[in-house]
């Protein structure tokens, strides 16, 4: 009786691991196709059940941390550091960069420092060579009054661009998208450009989609127009034409396309030619002279996980070979969503400076033909959470992107408007 009583509890925890085993592969499956929410769903389950393993928690932790959920990537993160097993340095980064989202600043330099021994990673030395950073962002004199837009929806809203008297951003909201179609990755509709005026108070009102002929059943993002509004640069997956490509691996890229302004309508829309169906370009910017153009890419060549690049414009339209902003600027993390002001000041969003956690807004001056050591606006454009897309008129008026850590169930992107007050 006790060997039948024991073969049953030994079949038990064999059908146990099985079932668990079949769990994670469905939920690898998930992760490598970047569809996070349903992977982190599976994972959970197992955990729960009692399953520890530095996979399980490093999937976790970077499901989170790739959907911007910083606060739950804490966790899983914490769970993969208690294990005591060896891991690859960059999850001591992104575990600081995490426990900053909970504002636990002593803890997350620990973890930085820990990094910084284990690398020679540039995020680290930045970090070894300030670790006053907190103080000296907390010197900086707030230069902004902010507050939120009237025309934030419960989706993503983000990537706001002047368009004359008007705003064009980025949503996913399902109200005026021109297509229902739903995104794995996400579970919200596949984004759209949408357009809101600005009144004279300087408020946004009276939302619309952009363009039936920019707008696809894809994702389209982060427009930046000519000063005589007769030519955009905009993201788009890589379709074009009714035709969608994929790189070698299978997978969509972004690229930057360039759209005509001709007889009341957008046409002519084309790829700029140095995107690649093997890499991403991303988040067009525009000098001031409009000479230039400013980009994120992972092109090869790139320092760490996506940088910025600039390329000429050249009179008769074509374009010169693109340019890595080099060290000054880029790291081995993310700096992305570059805008450039009036004055040729490029500000840009990035987590490998030093900042208050996940992406912060950065300034570099333009001195002597090439840029300053980044500086961090400080705060309130500044939060322990993703602050990214920053963009600002003549007028000293402004827009931008903040993740609030209490909207972090619903993902909503703040949009945000801002007055220079100086």
């Amino acid at each position: 009786m006790k060997k039948i009583f024991s073969l049953l509890i030994l079949l038990s925890i064999i059908n146990n691991a099985f079932g668990q085993e079949t769990k994670l592969n469905k939920a690898n499956k998930k992760y490598e196709k970047y569809s996070y929410i349903d992977a982190i769903e599976i994972y959970e389950k197992v955990a729960e059940k009692g399953y520890k393993s530095v996979e399980l928690f490093q999937k976790l932790g970077n499901a989170y941390y790739f959907n911007s959920d910083l606060p739950n990537a804490s966790k899983w993160y914490g769970a993969l550091f208690n294990l005591n097993e060896t891991v690859e340095p960059e999850y001591y980064f992104r575990y600081a960069q995490a426990l900053k989202a909970e504002e636990n600043y002593e803890k997350s330099n620990y973890y930085m420092e820990l990094f910084n021994e284990k690398t020679t990673d540039s995020r680290g030395k930045l970090f070894n060579e300030n670790k006053n950073y907190l103080k000296d962002i907390e010197a900086i004199t707030p230069k902004y009054k902010i507050n939120k837009t009237d025309i934030n929806s419960e989706f993503y809203d983000y990537g706001p661009s002047f368009f004359g008297n008007q705003i064009v951003f980025t949503s996913s909201r399902s109200e005026g998208n021109l297509y229902s179609k739903i995104h794995d990755w996400t579970k919200q509709n596949f984004t759209d450009l949408f357009v809101a005026q600005i009144d004279s108070t300087g408020k946004l009102e009276n939302v619309s989609n952009f363009s039936t002929t920019i707008n696809t059943k894809f994702n389209e993002s982060s427009p930046v127009f000519t000063k005589d509004g007769k030519t955009m640069y905009f993201t788009r997956n890589n379709y074009n034409d009714g035709k969608k490509r994929k790189s070698d691996d299978k997978e969509i890229m972004e690229k930057i396309y360039k759209a005509e302004f001709i007889n009341g309508e957008w046409t002519n829309v084309k790829e700029l030619p140095f995107c690649s169906d093997n890499y991403k370009t991303a988040h067009p910017a525009l000098s001031p002279d409009e000479k230039t153009l400013f980009f994120v890419s992972n092109m090869p060549g790139t320092i760490g996980n996506a940088d910025l690049y600039q390329v000429a414009i050249k009179s008769n339209g074509s374009f010169g070979k693109p340019e890595n902003l080099g060290p000054t600027i880029n790291t081995e993390g993310r700096e992305t969503f570059p805008f450039v002001a009036a004055d040729n000041t490029l500000f840009f969003a990035s987590n490998g400076h030093p900042g208050l956690g996940g992406l912060d807004i950065f300034e570099a001056k333009f001195i002597n033909n090439g840029y300053a050591k980044p500086v961090n606006v400080g705060k309130p454009i500044n939060s322990s959470m993703d602050d990214f897309g920053y963009v600002v008129n003549s007028d000293n008026l402004g827009f931008l992107l903040q993740i609030e850590p209490e909207e972090l169930a619903l993902m909503i992107f703040i949009l945000l408007q801002f007055v220079h007050i100086y």
